[in-house]
């Protein structure tokens, strides 16, 4: 993009302009989506930058996706058993299809 401007002579420009960068050393990047699906970056490069005082990341490398896991509380299961009478592998099984307590009861309730 700027071939013959060396490194140094780059971030000076960026400084004078008010962007400033640093390498983040990460091992790996995980993002939390709303819709519990999570997206893990792998040997990431990193770089933070800073315009006008806003902060932002870029991040490259290998990504993988994967479906969240609810996690399935006991007490939440015992919770299911004394509403609908279930077994607590049912209510389990439910509860991790709905992932919402009150619509696992009301499935098996009805």
């Amino acid at each position: 993009m700027f071939g013959g401007i060396n490194p140094k002579q780059m971030q000076g420009m960026m400084k004078k302009m008010g962007i400033a960068q640093e390498e983040v050393d990460a091992k790996k990047v995980l993002i939390e989506k709303k819709d519990g699906v999570t997206i893990t970056v792998k040997n990431p490069s990193v770089l933070k930058v800073k315009v006008q005082g806003q902060t932002s990341f870029q991040i490259s490398g290998e990504i993988e996706e994967s479906a969240g896991e609810i996690e399935v509380s006991e007490e939440d299961i015992k919770t299911i058993v004394e509403k609908t009478g279930c077994s607590e592998k049912e209510a389990k099984k439910t509860l991790e299809k709905t992932k919402d307590l009150a619509e696992a009861i009301l499935e098996l309730s009805s």
